[in-house]
């Protein structure tokens, strides 16, 4: 019996990892239309081990476009403001769980169901572009506003204007919103993530759960001259 399930379980690690590796090496879509080869912009992505973010270099047209950020608490006059990050994730994990500290088991369960998502966002300084965690990416002018329209879409309204979730924030410097969509953890963050590279006109991998597979597969899919770009005008 025991050796019936040993060989169960070895097989589904096997078939996870062939998946994992079909899912970063199969480029998704297949076909893209060609950028204009410029570096116009620069945005940046976070990883922690389970979860990326996207930070959006803060400028006045930002402000403006997300000026409803400002009803979660935000203070995006603050003049220390570099960047907003944002990410999209399961209600449950991502409001019940502030720290690894607090991590419960219900909350982890339920990611791996159908939870309700939210938005979560947070404003930062000056981001280590050199840390091992940050991957800058540049776009053009095109892609650049096709992301930011990815992420103003991905927040819920209600009354013609999305919701922020009261007493749900870890600090003084993010806030938690209504969010379009439901979270699966085999469909969850890093496939939002990677969904807004596309809409900016990058490739990624089909299926990448895990943030080190959307790295990889940003990696594989994109040429170099993407990463870590400077971008060519003044705005960041």
């Amino acid at each position: 019996m025991l050796r019936k399930l040993f060989k169960l379980l070895l097989t589904v690690v096997v078939a996870i990892l062939v998946a994992a590796a079909i899912g970063a090496t199969l480029p998704r879509p297949f076909w893209r239309e060609a950028s204009s080869g410029t570096v116009d912009r620069r945005i940046v992505v976070l990883s922690n081990p389970i979860h990326t973010d996207i930070a959006i270099a803060v400028d006045a047209d930002v402000r403006d476009r997300f000026d409803f950020l400002r009803d979660g608490g935000l203070a995006l006059d603050d003049t220390n403001l570099r960047y907003i990050i944002f990410g999209w994730g399961g209600r449950s994990f991502y409001t019940e769980t502030p720290t690894w500290a607090e991590l419960k088991a219900m909350p982890v369960l339920r990611s791996f169901g159908l939870d309700r998502s939210v938005m979560h966002v947070s404003l930062a300084g000056d981001i280590p572009l050199d840390h091992p965690d940050v991957t800058a990416i540049g776009l053009d002018e095109a892609g650049y506003r096709r992301l930011l329209d990815f992420i103003r879409a991905s927040f819920a309204e209600r009354a013609g204007k999305p919701t922020s979730l009261d007493g749900a924030a870890y600090g003084a410097g993010d806030a938690f919103f209504e969010a379009e969509g439901y979270f699966n953890a085999l469909l969850g963050c890093n496939s939002w993530t990677a969904a807004g590279l596309r809409d900016a006109g990058l490739a990624s991998g089909w299926w990448t759960p895990l943030p080190w597979l959307l790295r990889v597969s940003l990696r594989l899919h994109n040429g170099s001259d993407r990463f870590g770009a400077e971008p060519a005008g003044s705005a960041l």
